[in-house]
């Protein structure tokens, strides 16, 4: 969008805001309708209360942006935002803009331990208000540009569903062993069982530090949120990983205790004391004792073997090694890995992707808004 700058408009000017009258525990699971709450996912309820084109704002929690047109009904902390003249502020262009300015939200929020905001922080917003048609194809250019994203975390999504099928499709569900592998304890499979570190990481070290936040639920390493530390010498064995070793979230909340990872890697970390460092010993391949452990199998008996320590819940590295798995020969498992690797390529492709596309709308989205697109 070239020429003269656009003039900014008061928000509350332009558009209709009411609030979501109802309780959480007014939804309903077979509802026919959705129930927006602040969770980023939407609930389910048996009647409406709203039928319109409208953007939806959570008033708290992380304070996520959706559009939705058509009959539903809403929290109570949550806001729905109508265009009060379709010919002045059309609603996609409208969410467009709330998707961008919801992170200055995020930093005007008040209150204590649940945060939210107040309506007179969306009512004073100023937005550009370029004519209607500019904002219908900044908002289908934006619209396009998501779809691109939404296609790449669809496919990273299948190649997660594909590793357990490749895991099934070789070795059978463990639950009913269908092949016969004799059944081990997963110590069996072991050169070591040990705790990480517990001293203090910060901001600069000599090595990086592996916490439980690097564990994704799906098993998978992230290292984009890192800290770091130093470590004498004779401690490099005990508190360093290898690649191949894996890694096992031994403290969390009750959901998430038990995530397991594998470094890939080849640079040395140090790995922090809610993990637990699992290196096989040369009997056994570590791809299948990491997707074994990441199974939902695996998590249901995990969870069962859980005690629950101030909130949190914790399985300690004695009670991992006494969980039965079985134990197909190694070429076998050997296998599985090579086709695990084969699909570790690609999703780091799609990864690689996905962050450019990340970037890309990034950088349209404050275009957009600039009067630049």
């Amino acid at each position: 969008m070239n020429g003269p700058k656009i003039k900014l408009a008061r928000l509350g000017d332009h558009v209709r805001i009411r609030t979501g009258k109802l309780d959480a525990n007014a939804s309903s699971p077979n509802g026919e309708f959705p129930f927006f709450t602040c969770s980023k996912d939407p609930l389910r309820i048996a009647s409406f209360s709203y039928d319109c084109e409208c953007v939806l704002v959570a008033g708290n929690g992380d304070l996520n942006v959706k559009y939705y047109a058509g009959k539903f009904d809403a929290y109570q902390r949550t806001y729905i935002i109508e265009s009060a003249d379709e010919e002045t502020l059309c609603v996609p262009y409208l969410f467009q803009f709330m998707s961008v300015y919801v992170e200055q939200l995020r930093s005007m929020s008040v209150g204590g331990v649940i945060q939210y905001i107040k309506m007179g922080f969306l009512t004073e917003a100023k937005i550009p208000l370029p004519p209607l048609a500019e904002q219908r194809r900044i908002a289908e250019v934006l619209d396009r540009a998501e779809a691109l994203r939404a296609k790449r975390r669809a496919a990273l999504a299948q190649l997660n569903s594909l590793t357990q099928s490749l895991f099934l499709d070789l070795f059978g569900d463990p639950a009913t062993n269908p092949k016969g592998w004799p059944v081990r304890q997963i110590g069996d499979l072991l050169e070591s069982a040990s705790y990480g570190t517990s001293e203090k990481s910060g901001s600069e070290g000599q090595f990086p530090v592996l916490r439980m936040n690097n564990i994704t639920r799906t098993g998978d390493m992230d290292f984009t949120d890192l800290k770091f530390m130093d470590l004498p010498q004779v401690l490099y064995d005990r508190y360093l990983v290898q690649t191949g070793d894996v890694l096992f979230n031994r403290t969390n909340s009750a959901e998430l205790v038990g995530k397991t990872g594998i470094y890939r890697k080849t640079k040395p970390m140090a790995y922090a004391g809610y993990l637990v460092r699992l290196r096989m010993n040369e009997e056994n391949n570590p791809e299948y004792l990491a997707r074994f452990l990441n199974l939902d199998y695996s998590k249901r008996m995990l969870r069962g073997m859980c005690k629950s320590i101030i909130g949190m819940a914790n399985i300690n590295a004695s009670e991992i090694q006494k969980m039965k798995i079985p134990q197909p020969p190694l070429p076998l498992q050997r296998e599985f890995a090579r086709r695990v690797t084969a699909v570790e390529t690609l999703k780091a492709a799609h990864r690689a992707s996905l962050t450019e596309l990340d970037a890309l709308f990034a950088t349209l989205q404050h275009r957009a808004f600039r009067g630049e697109l």
